[in-house]
């Protein structure tokens, strides 16, 4: 049986999944797709969690471009694999433009500023700077996408953003803070939220692998310049530092920036976003089970408020049953 994604299918780009009139709003998941598209939020989460551990252990070694290089090779290495075996081609033209400007803007500036940032101040202080990177997504979302603010929505962020902020402030101080790292956290956290809400109407056109795939390449073809650097770097790096930068650009990569725009396809930003908050919570618990630095009780209460906070964003208002009048029966 022919693979319905293959080169023949590619000819024919698919109709986006918008309605005329609006830029990349795609249908909801409803059904069996719903509890799919929670789950790879949830498994990006997780690995985009583990990622902060890997980040300071190969930061010791590689420096932020060369560390951003190579994560981005090694992911685009078994993202073009894949894409390969499942035969899928090039997006469509209309895809283009979203997929150019987040892979500059996400895959390749985020990772250098976060990384440059992260060697200049605490995990603490960058933790709570980028955290407002959803914020910005939602109100960029609601200008430039058209989607909604719901009450909940916003209150489910306020919670989870009060919750990053008590593990960041319970974090901070075990490391040198500068100007110059909490401003590179900041502009990490725009470049974020720009290269996600670039990337959402893209994937009304494209299948998921394929945005992930080629923003990977875009984004490595950024950092080209930091190549030599790189190979200075991995020459002295220690085996772990390598490791953990491969081990950044297989499954923080590859497989999290796939789960996420399966999951962003079939949901709004400002929800992917608001997601996001629980990412505190789990790099707590993992430093606690990996680490064993068992987590005071302030950082545990922050944690427990991201969590909060992201089940209020993600709830759904429930729905109220119609009220039926009765009809007065006709009588012979």
């Amino acid at each position: 049986m022919a693979n319905p994604s293959g080169p023949r299918a590619q000819a024919r780009p698919a109709a986006p999944t918008t309605a005329p009139g609006t830029t990349g709003t795609s249908t909801p998941a409803t059904g069996r797709a719903r509890p799919l598209a929670l789950a790879a939020a949830g498994v990006t989460v997780v690995l985009w969690a583990s990622a902060f551990v890997s980040i300071r252990s190969a930061g010791e070694a590689y420096a932020p471009g060369a560390l951003a290089l190579g994560r981005l090779l090694t992911g685009s290495l078994v993202l073009v694999a894949i894409l390969l075996i499942r035969r899928e081609g090039l997006p469509p033209r209309a895809a283009w433009p979203g997929i150019v400007v987040s892979g500059l803007l996400w895959f390749g500036g985020y990772s250098v500023v976060l990384n440059w940032g992260e060697q200049l101040v605490d995990a603490g202080t960058a933790s709570l700077v980028v955290n407002i990177a959803p914020l910005l997504m939602a109100l960029l979302a609601f200008r430039l996408l058209g989607e909604s603010l719901a009450p909940r929505l916003l209150t489910g962020m306020a919670v989870s953003f009060a919750g990053a902020v008590v593990v960041g402030l319970s974090m901070a101080g075990g490391g040198s803070t500068s100007v110059l790292g909490v401003v590179l956290c900041l502009v990490a956290a725009v470049a974020y939220a720009g290269g996600v809400v670039a990337q959402k109407p893209t994937l009304a056109y494209a299948s998921p692998l394929q945005v992930t795939t080629y923003g990977a390449l875009i984004g490595a073809a950024g950092c080209l310049p930091f190549g030599w650097q790189l190979v200075q770097d991995a020459a002295h790096a220690p085996l772990s530092a390598t490791l953990n930068m491969v081990y950044l650009g297989v499954f923080p990569t590859a497989l999290a920036f796939t789960t996420w725009a399966y999951a962003l396809a079939r949901t709004t930003a400002s929800r992917m976003g608001a997601t996001t908050y629980a990412v505190p919570a789990i790099v707590v618990l993992m430093a606690w089970l990996l680490l064993d630095e068992i987590p005071g009780a302030l950082t545990l209460a922050g944690g427990v408020l991201c969590l909060a906070g992201v089940a209020v964003a993600r709830s759904r208002p429930r729905s109220r049953p119609r009220r039926v009048k009765d009809r007065p029966s006709r009588t012979a």
